[in-house]
């Protein structure tokens, strides 16, 4: 489209400029159905559909069933078990549909009660700063400066039976103090704005200018962040599970399928693909979601 000519009035009579012309009224509403939010999404979706009803994937339960045959364990796909069938006789397109709801209830509640806790105690610090700001940061710092998947391994230890909530836990007790740094910062930028000192001129209290001012202009980027952090705490489940440390049966998951796969990659090969491949799908599904999301509504981190 070429650009538009307009004329300005000078002192020296009149001057002609040229200008981008204006966006089509409505561009910025259609972000939804740029190629990577799209895609990304359509993926999300998927998923999530997944670990909330595996029911409409599959017409069977997890685990060993009647519809077992120990006696046929580890066979290769063929057109009646797309996946193949696992070591212990049964269909593995249903673990693996299956083996979706720990994984992503995992990475998403994580990611959750992360963004909760670095919400309210970053809006804190950034807020009163001062010696508020200073014993928060510093219980950062040493949060810091324990390795996170080492305190997570060392939490789950504790524990004789290990499912989803334990993990979930373990996880989530390591996972705030750079979603708080990131929210305080935030809030510093706003905390001096026009509207803010209108409110305290008004007699707002603090808790009120926090919820009311503070924290719908502050948590946009923190929002942003704990959504691209959702794939890595799926990661991290997979990864403390693969291990030995995180969920153990009778659980279903990626990583357990993975860890149990892991001594029949010569004779099953496939045992080991196919989790692995949702894996990977899933966990870069929310990555770019996140990074499409960060791009439209966090300019600044692009």
């Amino acid at each position: 489209m070429s650009n538009v000519t307009a004329t300005v009035a000078s002192g020296d009579g009149a001057e002609a400029v040229e200008r981008e012309p204006d966006q089509p009224k409505g561009t910025h509403r259609r972000w939804w159905l740029r190629p990577r939010f799209a895609i990304s999404g359509a993926i999300v979706l998927l998923m999530v559909l997944m670990a909330a009803f595996p029911q409409l994937f599959t017409g069977f339960g997890p685990g060993p069933t009647e519809n077992c045959d120990i006696l046929k364990s580890n066979l290769p796909p063929s057109a009646e078990h797309i996946f193949g069938i696992d070591i212990q006789g049964c269909d593995y397109y249903t673990n693996v549909i299956y083996g979706a709801r720990a994984s992503i209830l995992v990475g998403v509640l994580v990611s959750a009660i992360a963004f909760a806790i670095a919400a309210i105690v970053g809006a804190i610090a950034g807020y009163f700063g001062g010696w508020v700001d200073a014993v928060i940061s510093r219980i950062c710092d040493m949060a810091f400066g324990l390795p996170f998947i080492l305190a997570a391994i060392v939490v789950l230890q504790l524990f004789g039976e290990r499912n989803v909530w334990t993990v979930i836990f373990a996880l989530a007790l390591f996972s705030w103090p750079g979603g708080v740094r990131f929210m305080r910062s935030s809030v510093m930028e706003v905390r001096h704005r026009e509207y803010v000192q209108a409110a305290k001129l008004l007699g707002a209290g603090n808790g009120r200018i926090i919820r009311k001012h503070i924290m719908p202009n502050a948590i946009t980027p923190l929002l942003v962040l704990q959504t691209l952090g959702v794939g890595g705490m799926i990661s991290a489940e997979a990864g403390l599970t693969f291990i030995g440390i995180g969920l153990t049966p009778p659980a279903v998951s990626w990583g357990l399928q993975l860890a149990a796969a892991r001594d029949y990659i010569d004779a099953a090969p496939h045992l080991l693909i196919f989790p692995a491949v949702f894996l990977t799908i899933t966990v870069l599904g929310f990555v770019l979601f996140g990074e499409a999301i960060r791009d439209e509504f966090d300019p600044k981190g692009k």
